[in-house]
């Protein structure tokens, strides 16, 4: 039977095939090595990561995880079409409103207490009555203050 390096315990058979130390905190923390990671097939959304071992560093200088360059004739390659390229008018920009800051719809008083009252347990149509305001707005309010993080 096989025994744990540091302490001199005897180790299960399973652990033995692995391990050649127990699984006491002090030992483990003696023997204990990291893995060394790597990413590998990089790509615009994620990284992948393995264990940096002997087939990984083989598969590695073999190219597995080379980048490959795509085809010529993929079909992710736009396809370019000559057509009569003549000038288009350049569309005018047409204010949508006028030039003048829009006023808030409510006051900042008006927001504190909107959010009091729902942290109370109040639903909008009581804070409407409260605030002799509509339920739409008040409605609006509360989801611009949890929209800043507010509420």
């Amino acid at each position: 039977m096989a025994s744990c390096v540091t302490c001199g315990a005897e180790l299960h058979p399973e652990r033995a095939e692995k391990y050649d130390y127990c699984v006491k905190p002090e030992c483990q923390e003696r023997n204990a090595k990291g893995l060394e990671m790597v990413a590998v097939g990089v790509n615009k959304a994620a990284d992948q990561f393995v264990v940096l071992d002997e087939r990984t560093q083989k598969e590695m200088a073999n190219g597995r995880y080379k980048k490959r360059p795509e085809p010529t004739g993929s079909s992710r390659m736009p396809r370019t079409v000559q057509r009569n390229l003549t000038p288009r008018p350049v569309p005018t920009v047409v204010p949508r409103s006028s030039g003048r800051a829009s006023r808030p719809r409510w006051s900042q008083a008006q927001e504190n207490l909107a959010i009091t009252y729902r942290a109370m347990g109040m639903k909008p149509d009581e804070i409407a009555k409260r605030l002799g305001m509509s339920r739409y707005l008040v409605t609006q309010i509360l989801l611009a203050a949890t929209g800043r993080g507010r509420l």
